[in-house]
């Protein structure tokens, strides 16, 4: 308030805070990104996803023996109720993946007898239910809709390569199958973005976590939150070849419009998980002998900066979508599960989210999101309206 009577508008709540955090620090100015306390490039380089699920859920990294019991939990978690499996085939095949995935995610909570409760250990069993099952709903639902019988999960396999292993029924290429697994680490957490906000505003309810979940993958399936890598995939088709660039670019800065993958609400550099991100890509596209979206992309990014940098007089820089769009396309994700790829990431984030919204030592009840709004429906003139009944309503 800038005095008693006069609210202040955030539309957005932009640079608004709204809690602490001992989460995630985004640093755009420096371009840095810290899941509690590491680098997102040591994390990317040294830990699998799993290692990154312990960190965030249990604010540490774990040793050899906890990795180990919680990698068994999550294999064990990963068979999802036959009732699940029944819902799905049932399902019209036109539902997006990311309406059947927020359909689907609450329903998990079958198989977790404790669910609900109040107890901080139930609660984490509860995420490692959510981890686990997102994979195998994707991975199951695409098959469906293909006509194909859902691969069941294999226990002998990492999380990622799991997923992979799942959604073709072939043994991913190892190298494939680590990449894949760093994504998933470079997507599994983000601060307060829009999904993390909706999980952590319902969990202030005191919501059980399941729909927390469902509710930030509502928030995710919107085109202006989830979704750009796959606008940055049918940009990258729309252009076709490398000679088509300057043409499109012009095309676009003409009308005003957005070069997909370049720019981020946050960082004012390039995006670190970006720069991670690429040489990906390129190796990627050289496993699977078709290079061309890497290299498409590649030189999109030098001619879009200079570009912006000529005629807007700003840098512009690169966001994680740029490059991930082209990565699992050459993984042979197809492009409408992009946005589901980042739920199966991000389930981890927003697991951890939640429970700090209602767990954590400094505010062990949760503080009921309840912003303000000023109401500018001035139907009736200064006064209130009269109410008129309907038959003499004109």
């Amino acid at each position: 308030m800038n005095d008693e009577c006069t609210p202040v508008m955030n539309t957005g709540l932009r640079g608004v805070d709204v809690a602490s955090s001992k989460i995630c620090d985004v640093q755009g100015k420096a371009g840095k990104l810290i899941y509690r306390g590491y680098r997102i490039e040591d994390l990317a380089k040294n830990a699998s996803f799993e290692e990154v699920c312990c960190l965030l859920l249990h604010e540490r990294l774990p040793d050899d023996q906890t990795l180990a019991s919680f990698d068994l939990r999550l294999k064990q978690k990963r068979h999802i109720p036959e009732t699940l499996f029944t819902m799905l085939k049932h399902l019209p095949r036109s539902m997006t993946p990311m309406d059947v995935l927020q359909a689907a995610t609450p329903l998990l909570i079958q198989t977790d007898e404790n669910a609900g409760t109040e107890t901080l250990s139930d609660v984490l069993n509860s995420a490692e239910h959510l981890i686990a099952g997102l994979s195998t709903l994707i991975a199951a639902w695409d098959r469906l809709r293909n006509d194909k019988t859902p691969v069941m999960p294999d226990t002998s396999l990492t999380h990622a390569a799991n997923f992979l292993y799942m959604l073709t029924g072939e043994p991913p290429d190892p190298e494939a199958a680590a990449f894949f697994d760093a994504g998933l680490v470079l997507h599994a957490e983000h601060s307060f973005n829009a999904s993390t906000f909706t999980a952590r505003q319902v969990a202030s309810t005191k919501a059980h976590i399941y729909a927390a979940i469902a509710a930030a993958i509502g928030s995710l399936s919107g085109p202006l939150h989830g979704g750009a890598n796959v606008r940055v995939m049918k940009m990258l088709m729309e252009i076709g070849s490398p000679e088509k660039i300057d043409a499109y670019i012009d095309n676009i800065l003409d009308s005003g419009g957005l070069i997909m993958g370049l720019g981020h609400a946050v960082y004012q550099t390039d995006d670190p998980r970006a720069l991670i991100l690429a040489p990906m890509s390129q190796r990627m596209g050289e496993i699977t002998g078709d290079t061309r979206w890497y290299e498409l992309t590649k030189e999109l990014e030098t001619k879009g900066k200079q570009a912006f940098k000529k005629r807007k007089n700003r840098d512009i820089f690169c966001n994680v979508d740029f490059y991930s769009a082209s990565l699992f396309y050459a993984m042979g994700i197809p492009m409408d599960l992009f946005t589901p790829v980042f739920a199966l990431s991000r389930v981890s984030g927003w697991c951890a989210h939640v429970i700090e919204e209602q767990y954590a030592k400094a505010a062990p009840k949760p503080t009921l999101y309840r912003p303000g709004a000023t109401y500018v429906g001035d139907y009736c003139g200064p006064d209130e309206c009269r109410f008129v009944r309907i038959e003499e309503r004109k």
